[in-house]
């Protein structure tokens, strides 16, 4: 959701600009600002003890994240990092919330933002809980192809990128991808991948 910039400076909040890989926020922190891209890309992810990682969503130019914790009095139940030079509009709980019960088409806005993404979890759930990696990969990729289905267009997300999301290893991703490089649902040239 994209909260207008001049509503949102009016209320107080700052632009902050967090370099590559910078941590905003992490796991069991407790929430205390709504975050919003200005320009740029944000990596929420958990992490396990033995350091692998699995990305819970990219959030790009115009969108929040992080607003369930904030608003439930919880724990951020992921960390989020700096996916590139970024700049990030920081608002304080307090100041947000009150944007909200003051503008009911922001609210409204907000509300079936969070709808789309737990709807979008629920389909994510399903598909990893399918074991054949193929599946889950198809599924990451039809989730981010943003043009028509027959045309094919580059991929932007590296090999690691997608094991992160899928929960699978990056040698199962590259595997599988040979096989669907043999099969014609994808194409790989100069390493690069199109779907």
């Amino acid at each position: 959701m994209q909260i207008d910039l001049d509503l949102l400076y009016t209320w107080g909040a700052i632009a902050k600009e967090y370099k590559k890989n910078e941590i905003l926020f992490s796991e069991d922190e407790v929430a205390g600002f709504y975050y919003q891209v200005v320009e740029g890309c944000v990596r929420m992810y958990n992490s396990n003890d033995d350091g692998k990682e699995f990305t819970q969503g990219y959030f790009n130019d115009g969108q929040s994240f992080g607003e369930p914790p904030l608003l439930i009095d919880e724990k951020y139940p992921s960390s989020a990092v700096a996916f590139c030079d970024c700049k990030i509009i920081k608002l304080s709980k307090e100041k947000f919330l009150k944007i909200l019960d003051e503008n009911r088409e922001t609210q409204n806005r907000f509300l079936q933002l969070l709808a789309r993404r737990i709807h979008s979890k629920s389909k994510t759930s399903k598909d990893i809980i399918n074991q054949k990696p193929e599946f889950r990969i198809l599924a990451f990729l039809n989730t981010h192809k943003k043009g028509k289905d027959e045309i094919r267009e580059l991929v932007p997300f590296t090999r690691q990128e997608i094991a992160n999301f899928t929960g699978l290893r990056v040698e199962t991703v590259i595997r599988t991808f040979t096989k669907m490089k043999a099969a014609k649902k994808i194409e790989i040239i100069n390493h690069k991948l199109y779907y």
